[in-house]
């Protein structure tokens, strides 16, 4: 898959970002982690660590479970992934860095995940943090319904 020139500048930013979280907090700055955050940020999906960890091995990396598990916690503390808990279902996660604000569709048939912006939601945020002198720094919404018969009851982006 050939990289557009954006997409190279973000991956740069956020390997930057992670090495100077890495050396901030004397940590490794293995190839693995490295490796791991490189996946993550050519996806275009939501994945949980199982999922990462699999197509990292299909892939020929060489890499454990726990590696895969560790350095997700590390960039979900550094701010480069976001974790969401959908329901009663695994940890999800997506990247974060770059990615503009927007909320989630989950249907209970298929678990299939849409994500939706609406500029309204970003209206009634900044009205809620004026009206209630609260600095918002961001939002989670997550609607859960049915897609009406167009379920893909093999989706790969099951929560």
């Amino acid at each position: 898959m050939k990289q557009t020139a954006n997409q190279d500048k973000l991956l740069s930013e956020v390997r930057q970002i992670f090495e100077n979280y890495l050396l901030e907090n004397k940590l490794r700055r293995t190839p693995e982690r490295f490796a791991i955050l490189t996946e993550i940020y050519r996806r275009q999906d939501h994945f949980d660590a199982d999922q990462l960890y699999d197509f990292m091995k299909q892939n020929n990396y060489h890499i454990s479970r726990a590696t895969v598990y560790n350095t997700l916690e590390l960039l979900s503390k550094c701010g480069l992934i976001i974790k969401h808990q959908f329901g009663q279902h695994a940890t999800i996660f997506e990247k974060s860095y770059g990615n503009a604000q927007h909320d989630h569709l989950i249907c209970l048939d298929c678990s299939k995940i849409f994500e939706f912006c609406d500029p309204r939601l970003h209206q009634i945020e900044e009205s809620m943090g004026r009206i209630l002198k609260f600095n918002i720094e961001r939002h989670a919404l997550t609607l859960y319904g049915h897609c009406n018969g167009a379920c893909d009851k093999t989706s790969k982006d099951k929560v």
